[in-house]
């Protein structure tokens, strides 16, 4: 597997840190609450990944969990007491959030169940071809996948297993999820789909969703995350953002990261500081110890329910721009913004829109003690 390098300035030490955080926080004493809060949901989340099942009822092009074989790797464990023996001894290791995937969690919503009893906060990621049901599930995050927008959407997911293409899984999403404020679609960028970014928001804020942006990594591929015209890219996202403020939680900040690869401390976005791989997975042995911060405790699980997988996508960093290891960096990242207080503001700005993407999350639109945009 071949690992980029990120050649970027040392960060600043834990005291070093402490000084210059404390430094700014005199002459800014307005922020100290909102960082305090910021920490104190960082301290109180402790999250993993599941391969709940090898199944899905769609073949997308560009899904890593398929062209790379996942689904085949390991047996797929489906006796329910296996599972919640499982999800007790995450808790045990002070594991209180799981983000569940696949495959397709809602094939087996009794799975997804045993985790939303023994688990607070509960995340599935879906096609959105079958609903995720209320009842039982009322507290849960349900994260929305689109490929480009527009019909470009269908041309990339609308696929059965046996190949056949269907039209309309986007708008089968939306007629599941309309006003559901447990639901953010996760829109996957794509240069070709330029012109569906704005409309493709439209529709889902006029169907009372929230959406963040990722990035299409064209999966088997020499060159997944190419894009020819990344400033076009990147001017038409912001300007949706823009437009559609409170429906894209996503930051301006991470919209250019995530498209860019880079931050203005001079990081590249690659393995040497992806903080969402699972630290007890040996290969990473030294890169949990490289000085560049990781999510503590994160692990992600195959479908056995044993096999600890690379990290939480496809474990091909040449390829990869995942929207939440770009966002969990920039999170974990908090000592690089200490050059000024208008620097830390920022980043308590980036860091309240990563939470603010999750249902459960106190810092959500629908909680009475959100943090302001």
């Amino acid at each position: 597997m071949a690992i980029p390098v990120t050649i970027a300035q040392r960060p600043l030490s834990r005291r070093e840190a402490k000084e210059r955080t404390a430094a700014l926080l005199q002459d800014r004493p307005d922020l100290a609450e909102r960082l305090h809060r910021l920490r104190r949901q960082g301290r109180a989340v402790r999250s993993c990944e599941v391969h709940l099942t090898n199944a899905c009822n769609i073949r997308c092009k560009g899904c890593w969990y398929f062209e790379g074989g996942f689904d085949s790797a390991v047996s797929e464990e489906r006796d329910l007491a296996k599972i919640r023996a499982f999800t007790r001894r995450l808790r045990e290791d002070g594991v209180n959030q799981a983000t569940l995937i696949g495959g397709e969690p809602t094939l087996v919503p009794q799975r997804v169940e045993v985790f939303v009893e023994e688990l607070p906060y509960i995340t599935i990621s879906t096609n959105g071809l079958r609903p995720m049901p209320l009842q039982g599930f009322e507290r849960i995050a349900i994260a929305v996948s689109i490929f480009g927008g527009g019909p470009l959407d269908d041309d990339l997911r609308a696929i059965r297993v046996n190949g056949s293409k269907f039209t309309g899984l986007f708008d089968t999403a939306l007629s599941h999820y309309r006003d559901d404020p447990r639901v953010m679609f996760i829109f996957a960028l794509s240069e070709s789909g330029l012109d569906h970014i704005e409309p493709t928001v439209r529709k889902i804020a006029d169907n009372g969703n929230i959406v963040t942006f990722n990035f299409y990594s064209e999966h088997g591929s020499d060159n997944p995350i190419r894009i020819e015209n990344e400033k076009r890219v990147l001017d038409e996202a912001l300007r949706v953002k823009e437009l559609h403020p409170e429906t894209v939680v996503s930051h301006p900040y991470f919209i250019r990261t995530l498209i860019t690869g880079t931050t203005h401390w001079g990081g590249r976005f690659g393995y040497d500081v992806c903080p969402s791989l699972s630290v007890d997975h040996p290969d990473h042995a030294e890169r949990v110890v490289n000085g560049n911060p990781v999510i503590p405790g994160f692990n992600a699980w195959g479908a056995d329910y044993e096999s600890l997988q690379f990290c939480c996508t496809s474990g091909d960093c040449n390829g990869c721009r995942d929207s939440q290891a770009v966002y969990s960096w920039l999170v974990v990242s908090a000592n690089r913004f200490l050059d000024s207080a208008e620097r830390l503001e920022e980043w308590l700005d980036i860091a309240e829109s990563y939470w603010r993407q999750w249902y459960w999350s106190p810092f959500h639109a629908s909680r009475a003690d959100t943090v302001g945009a």
